[in-house]
């Protein structure tokens, strides 16, 4: 009987020889985790406020809003000393992305 292997993309990188690096390495992979697990719930809710929003007749998307949050992350970013420009780029990819799926609740 052969064994079933994971897809090679589930499995983590090989292990390094070096302990720092392999250290460096599995912080990585658990803040990666977690970054989908909270992207993941966040998805969830955003669905959520979609289905309300198609129910209520609300437009899919709201300009104000989004600018405000683009604004408060970016100052929330040099805070934490990460590219505010960098920070407002993938902010606006989950915006649009969930704008997305805003229009598609109202479609279907």
């Amino acid at each position: 009987m052969s064994e079933i292997n994971p897809p090679a993309a589930a499995n983590p990188a090989p292990e390094t020889p070096d302990p720092q690096l392999a250290s460096f390495r599995r912080s990585i992979d658990n803040i990666d985790a977690a970054l989908i697990h909270m992207l993941a719930e966040r998805f969830r809710i955003t669905k959520a406020v979609g289905e309300y929003k198609a129910q209520t007749d609300l437009p899919a998307s709201d300009p104000g809003r989004e600018e405000r949050q683009i604004a408060r992350l970016r100052m929330k970013a040099e805070e934490a000393q990460l590219d505010p420009e960098f920070s407002e780029k993938f902010l606006r990819f989950i915006i649009d992305e969930v704008i997305r799926h805003h229009q598609k609740v109202r479609r279907d």
